[in-house]
């Protein structure tokens, strides 16, 4: 407990608490809380309607008796309140408030204000040297390449007429009618779908239904009403459909040859040079997911090393900025409502939700900063203008736009952010990676060009991508983009 005489109208004491707070409690002087009464007094008289006198000059006894001892006080504590406690912070130098204080008046005789303070964080780091974290290796398979190249091919296929009975990957136009009992549930004409094998789709064994008819043919089938489907009047019941396919097609994709090569994206002169591009591709992917997941282990390890304190109200803040985030960058009001409404949650369910997030990800910022003070990490001036070049380098005609958006205070205090982030997590990756604590790292590919594809004769057929661990689908898109229109899948 530390007590001291901030003035002679003042006493104070303060003591630290737990969670990076300090109670101070502030005992004002009689004479000081009396001088705050007149004061309010005066300001409320012009306010006060006293019969025969004009607003400001009746007598300070009447004006008293018009509003009150209890609202004269109150008015006296709102001025008086924030600045005893106002000075009594800038008279102790070693406070650092972060937020606002949570300002309680205990007495009035005396008047005795307590103010929890919320102050800066404490973080001790432990041995944050020792930490070692084995980096993984990233290695393609062939088969995950032979994977992307199908997906390519897929989306470079023609589809042609058949006559024949239906399979898997064929593509049938479709009138459907589906009733549970004299209750109209589907009626969709002219539907198209792909047949594709273990997908999810909102009736399970639609597609199967179907399979092995041809066009013409009229199929009729019973299903189990999905729980999917919310209306009451159709839950746990059986749907009938009526299945009139009017069109089938083949999915007939193109020989993987230098021909095929050279229609995709960039035009590759070979197969092997389409094939060296697809790993590459998915070697940068899964190199920045591994990245990613190395940083949370190391970062996890500083944070269960690390004691770490602070302020209730600096997790309210975090929790705020996702939620906001979140919704949209939406403010409260009625766009939040909406986005709450959304995902079926109040906002008190929303935040309580999101506090352990926020919590993580609060330690892990606050061990961050304290590394980047302890090793004396800083980011020069020079450093951001490069940053900024590099980030408008390849904007054309706009480059000179967001260059001067990020050469405004709050623009390069973000880019000088970000860069210590990242000198932060650079060191600390030397930390963990040392006495052979890491796997070999794969080289940094070069950065891929999106390329263009070539538009097929013919419609190109629906598309279903490989499950694996990068999304090769997406990888493709740095060697082919997707058609424009692709058939829709009704099932």
């Amino acid at each position: 407990m530390l007590a001291d005489e901030v003035d002679s109208s003042l006493k104070v004491s303060t003591e630290k608490i737990p969670e990076s707070q300090i109670v101070m409690t502030i005992e004002v002087e009689p004479e000081r809380l009396d001088e705050a009464r007149k004061k309010a007094l005066r300001k409320l008289s012009p306010r006060a309607k006293v019969p025969g006198f004009r607003p400001g000059k009746a007598p300070a006894n009447l004006v008293r008796q018009y509003f009150g001892e209890e609202r004269i006080l109150d008015e006296a504590l709102d001025d008086l309140v924030p600045d005893v406690y106002r000075e009594a912070v800038l008279a102790d130098e070693s406070i650092d408030p972060v937020a606002r204080p949570r300002l309680v008046v205990e007495t009035t005789d005396p008047l005795v204000v307590k103010a929890t303070i919320p102050v800066r964080p404490t973080i001790e780091l432990g041995d944050y040297t020792a930490v070692r974290v084995p980096q993984e290796v990233v290695v393609v398979d062939d088969s995950r390449i032979d994977e992307t190249l199908m997906v390519l091919r897929r989306r470079a296929a023609t589809l042609e007429p058949i006559e024949r009975e239906l399979q898997w990957r064929d593509i049938a136009r479709i009138d459907i009618l589906g009733m549970v009992d004299a209750e109209e549930l589907v009626d969709q004409k002219d539907a198209e779908i792909q047949l594709v094998e273990e997908r999810d789709v909102m009736f399970p064994g639609f597609e199967e239904a179907i399979l092995g008819h041809k066009k013409g043919e009229t199929v009729e089938f019973d299903l189990a009403v999905p729980e999917a489907v919310k209306s009451e009047k159709f839950a746990g019941k059986q749907a009938h459909f009526t299945v009139h396919i009017t069109e089938t097609k083949e999915e007939v994709l193109p020989e993987l040859d230098a021909e095929f090569a050279k229609q995709v994206g960039e035009s590759f002169e070979t197969v092997d040079m389409l094939r060296q591009r697809i790993r590459e591709d998915i070697e940068r992917a899964e190199g920045e997911q591994r990245d990613n997941r190395y940083h949370d282990q190391i970062l996890g390890d500083l944070v269960d090393r690390a004691t770490i304190e602070f302020p209730p109200v600096m997790l309210d803040s975090e929790v705020d900025r996702i939620l906001h985030d979140q919704a949209g960058h939406r403010e409260r009001g009625e766009d939040m409502e909406r986005y709450l409404a959304g995902i079926g949650k109040s906002e008190e369910e929303a935040r309580a939700e999101l506090r352990p997030v926020a919590d993580l990800r609060l330690r892990r910022s606050l061990v961050l900063a304290k590394v980047s003070e302890t090793e004396h990490l800083a980011v020069a001036e020079d450093e951001i203008d490069a940053e900024v070049e590099k980030m408008t380098a390849s904007m054309g005609a706009q480059a000179e736009q967001f260059r001067s958006m990020f050469n405004t205070d709050n623009g390069r205090d973000t880019v000088r952010r970000n860069l210590l982030t990242r000198k932060t997590l650079e060191r600390l990756i030397e930390i963990a990676t040392q006495d052979g604590a890491a796997g070999e790292s794969s080289a940094e590919a070069p950065s891929a060009t999106t390329a263009k594809p070539k538009r097929a004769k013919k419609a190109k057929a629906a598309d279903a991508a490989p499950e694996a661990a990068v999304d090769e689908n997406a990888v493709a898109t740095a060697a082919v983009k997707p058609a424009e229109s692709e058939p829709a899948s009704t099932s």
